[in-house]
């Protein structure tokens, strides 16, 4: 049996592959400090993981959890806008010493034979062509700017990947796309928006309310549903080519506006929608070209609003028994 290690994989994009892996019957570790994870988005199949609680700069545990491993899912990252400017530091460090560690380790491991690295749809951040390839260059614009933490770590561990690791392994990058689902976390938009709506409508005790937003809402991103991008992240470990690079994502392209729209009928809320200043650096559109991985067999199950439904629904029984 393949044993697996998953690094990050009590978080939400994490353990949701780990779920699917178990499924297909692999033997898996997951590695994980629960900074933004949780185990308990792991309970309904704890007897079925090995979890080793661990910080990813600690060279010591991480040889550990790669005992007897074969295959690498390399997660583990601080994720969150929030976090890209008030934790910057911590997202670099975490991001780059993290992934230098994991690969000293995996370096002196000859059992590794195959790595699956997680970089981001943040690399690409205002690119001149959409949907955008795989093969359009990353960008670095302002060095000053600390919301490019993030994406200058995960520029930094694609180029380890191809460039730091041992040559005798299998190499795979991929770049997920706005994923969303139920436990997402809350620092990010769909999220931020419900918790907005659903504490403005209870205390305002009406079915319409006004929403501030950062721009005007006429910014574009395309969602993926957690398990279809499951689906396509395994789909380019299993299936893809040595060394390329796989787009996971939806090319369904919406505007914040309309998504909003949407959030709001799904709470029976009518949403007026109150312009707000862009942050410094913030992306304009967003709409991936995901024809490689379609070339590999995949195919998603959940349009955005039957994704939007099941999302919904958790962080609406969330945010109204925890005020």
């Amino acid at each position: 049996m393949t044993k697996v290690l998953v690094t990050g994989g009590s978080g939400f994009l994490g353990s949701a592959l780990v779920k699917y892996l178990i499924k297909k019957k692999r033997q898996v570790v997951v590695f994980d400090n629960n900074f933004r994870g949780n185990y308990l988005n792991l309970k309904d199949i704890k007897e079925k993981v090995k979890f080793i609680k661990g910080d990813i700069r600690d060279l010591k545990s991480i040889k550990k959890a790669l005992t007897n491993v074969n295959e690498v899912y390399h997660l583990a990252f601080i994720n969150g806008t929030s976090n890209f400017y008030n934790k910057s530091k911590l997202v670099i460090d975490v991001g780059i010493k993290g992934t230098i560690n994991l690969m000293d380790a995996i370096n002196l491991n000859k059992g590794v034979k195959k790595f699956i690295y997680a970089s981001s749809s943040e690399i690409y951040q205002n690119p001149d062509k959409f949907p955008t390839p795989e093969d359009i260059s990353a960008k670095l614009p302002n060095t000053f700017n600390p919301r490019f933490s993030y994406a200058s770590s995960k520029i930094l561990g694609e180029v380890l990947t191809y460039n730091y690791l041992r040559n005798d392994l299998k190499k795979i990058i991929f770049r997920p796309h706005n994923i969303y689902g139920p436990a997402m976390g809350f620092e990010h938009v769909i999220p931020e928006i419900t918790k907005k709506i659903i504490k403005k409508s209870k205390k305002l005790k009406k079915k319409n309310c006004e929403i501030k937003i950062q721009g005007d809402g006429s910014e574009t991103r395309s969602f993926c549903y957690v398990e279809d991008a499951v689906l396509g992240i395994v789909l380019s470990a299993t299936k893809g080519k040595n060394r390329e690079i796989y787009n996971i994502g939806n090319q369904d392209e919406i505007t914040i506006k309309n998504l909003i729209i949407i959030i709001g009928k799904i709470l029976g809320v009518k949403i007026k929608i109150v312009k707000g200043k862009l942050k410094t650096g913030s992306t304009l559109r967003r709409v991936p070209d995901i024809k490689k991985i379609k070339k590999l067999g995949y195919k998603s199950f959940y349009n955005l609003e039957e994704g939007l439904f099941k999302t919904i629904k958790w962080y609406k029984d969330f945010y109204l028994t925890h005020d």
